[in-house]
């Protein structure tokens, strides 16, 4: 994942507090419910992005063996 990314989520993340925050501190529900979906959806972004890396790690540990036996 790039950085980014990453920085793009915590943005996200971030912004959805603050809209919690303030619609809880006004009381707008619908506000509040907005903060949340946006920091649902950073995380669920991140967790994408966290097994796209995953199995990109495992690709390339097993082109690593693959390519260490073809040395030998």
């Amino acid at each position: 994942m790039s950085g980014s990314d990453r920085l793009s989520n915590a943005a996200q993340d971030a912004k959805g507090k603050v809209k919690e925050g303030f619609g809880k501190a006004t009381d707008n529900e619908q506000l509040e419910a907005e903060g949340k979906f946006d920091q649902g959806k950073a995380s669920a972004k991140d967790k994408v992005e966290d097994g796209k890396d995953a199995v990109a790690e495992k690709y390339n540990d097993a082109t690593d063996r693959h390519q260490d036996d073809d040395k030998s």
